[in-house]
């Protein structure tokens, strides 16, 4: 007979429990903050930088 393999996932599984309402919604307002504030920093980073070169490249032409 072929002997029985352990898998540590079903574990993992067996052991899920339910979160409190309150701190699942504390959890996920932070995410959506944090969310908020690299959208933010993705802006004013990220797409300056892109901008400022079309606005030169543009000047550049005239």
């Amino acid at each position: 007979m072929a002997k029985k393999i352990r898998n540590p996932f079903r574990e993992l599984e067996a052991s899920l429990r339910e979160v409190p309402p309150g701190m699942k919604k504390k959890v996920m307002n932070d995410i959506a903050a944090a969310k908020l504030i690299m959208d933010m920093a993705s802006l004013f980073s990220f797409n300056v930088g892109s901008a400022l070169r079309k606005l030169f490249k543009t000047l550049g032409n005239n």
